[in-house]
Parts: C-alpha cells; sequence; structure tokens
C-alpha cells in the first residue's frame, strides 16, 4: 500500500491553489520541515501557535496546514524570545512539518471567499476585483453573487451572526432597501469596498475595516464586518476537502483549538 508522503499532500494543495496566486507580500507555502517523510496525520487550523504544535503531537499528525504563514518576517534567530520562535523551535524537535495555504487560497476558485460565500447560501458566485489564471486555476481577490430572494438588512446581520458564530457585527447605517446582492471578502478585504459598490452590491462583507473606511456610504452599501478569525475560520474545511480528495489514506483533523487571539466582553 502507497504510503502518502508530505510532498504530496503539499502538492495536492498548490495544485488546488497554486503559489503564484498570492499576493506579493505573502510567505505561503512550506513553513518548516522535511517533505519526504511519510504523512502520519494533519492537523488543519487558522493559524500555529505552540498549543497548536502540542495537539498536532497528541493527535499524531507530522503535518500542520494552516491559512496564516508562521513564518511572515524574517528571523534573525530562534532562541524562544516571542511565540514565534517558540512554535518553529516545537515544531522542529517534534518533527513537525507546517504548510501555509493563505492569500492563494483565499484568491482560488473553490477558496475561502467561496466558502464564505456558501456558508451564506449565495448562487451566480463570480469574482470580484482583480483575477488572474494559474496553471488553469482562476483566482479573484473576491467574490459577489446573490441570495435566491431578498433579505432586510437586520436580518443578514441575524444570518451572519448564526453562520459564522460571530458575537458582534460592525456595521454603517442599516440599508433601507432589500438586500440580495453581496460581494465577500474574507480577512482584511476593505480594499474592495469600491468594488462591490460598481458591481452593485447591495452589502459588503469583510472580516476587518478600518474607522475612516466606514464613512460616506450609508443607503449606498450595508456594511457588516464579522471579524478577521470569524470570516476565515472554515478554511480548514477547504483543506479537509482537498486532502480527503487528492491524498487518499491520509488522516485529517480540524483543530480543536480557537487561536482567536480576540476577545469579545
Amino acid at each position: 500500500m502507497h504510503r502518502m508522503k508530505i510532498k504530496e499532500v503539499i502538492g495536492a494543495l498548490e495544485q488546488f491553489a497554486p503559489l503564484p496566486l498570492q499576493a506579493d507580500y505573502d510567505n505561503a507555502g512550506l513553513q518548516i520541515g522535511l517533505t519526504e517523510a511519510e504523512v502520519s496525520g494533519a492537523l488543519l487550523c487558522l493559524d500555529v501557535t505552540p498549543k497548536i504544535v502540542d495537539e498536532a503531537v497528541a493527535k499524531d499528525c507530522n503535518l500542520i496546514v494552516s491559512h496564516h504563514p508562521l513564518i511572515f518576517h524574517k528571523l534573525n534567530r530562534i532562541a524562544d524570545e516571542n511565540e514565534v520562535q517558540v512554535t518553529v523551535r516545537k515544531a522542529i524537535e517534534q518533527h513537525v512539518a507546517i504548510v501555509s495555504m493563505h492569500t492563494n487560497i483565499d484568491s482560488a476558485r473553490g477558496g475561502v471567499n467561496f466558502k464564505i460565500a456558501e456558508k451564506l447560501g449565495l448562487r451566480n458566485l463570480r469574482f470580484l476585483g482583480k483575477q488572474t489564471v494559474v496553471d488553469g486555476v482562476e483566482g479573484g481577490e473576491g467574490v459577489v453573487g446573490e441570495f435566491m430572494g431578498e433579505l432586510a438588512a437586520d436580518d443578514l446581520i441575524l444570518l451572519l451572526k448564526k453562520r459564522f458564530d460571530v458575537e458582534c457585527v460592525q456595521c454603517n447605517q442599516l440599508l433601507r432597501r432589500p438586500i440580495r446582492r453581496v460581494a465577500v471578502c474574507g480577512g482584511a478585504g476593505s480594499f474592495l469596498l469600491d468594488d462591490a459598490i460598481a458591481a452593485g452590491a447591495d452589502a459588503f462583507i469583510t472580516g476587518e475595516m478600518h474607522y475612516h473606511e466606514y464613512f460616506g456610504h450609508d443607503q449606498e452599501i450595508q456594511i457588516a464586518v464579522i471579524g478577521h478569525y470569524q470570516s476565515e475560520q472554515f478554511t480548514n474545511e477547504i483543506f479537509k476537502s482537498i486532502i480527503e480528495e487528492r491524498c487518499a489514506g491520509v488522516s485529517c483533523y480540524l483543530a480543536e483549538l480557537n487561536t482567536n487571539p480576540i476577545i469579545y466582553l
């Protein structure tokens, strides 16, 4: 029986969302580890922390697949001076490889933005913002789609709270017209607000926006900001479906640890 190697799992993930789809500032791809080893199991998560490495070891996983890259900036040394350094050391000591699929899987068809749209029940999906094609895989900065029917603004907020387990949705003035066409961008997506308006969206859903970006759009578009973690929390479901479909026999585990550093009081 063929035992899948770590490099084969990484290959499957990168076939779904090629690395050239990532943003210029990003560091998606292999973070730590030797890829010729056989996969004992894969832990799927949003962020990599020391406790996530502990969870991987406890579940006998020698591969962690994360959304956010562990190594975003240059490491001058590994001396337990911050959480990233501790995580790197623990992963190396425990022989755990780490691969991250970040803005490449945000962008890819079927990726993060499509998952958000799926959770909302949007139809007739199309890309929003800049688009590109890499190795036959389409990518775009966001997604726009439509509800089957119309929703009042307050009902949209209730839907977001329910589907994404959101305690607080940051909004501008509630829209007084019905909402049908919706633009989405996981994470920090405020750069797509003008594109959403140009696409005729009634609402724009993202994970983060700055204070001043809310001004000037009352009754033009409903802004709904649900939190960075909340908007991307289902990315591990995408990883799971890719690996189970393309890497037969590899055991996948959705991380149980909530790594959101923000609490709501």
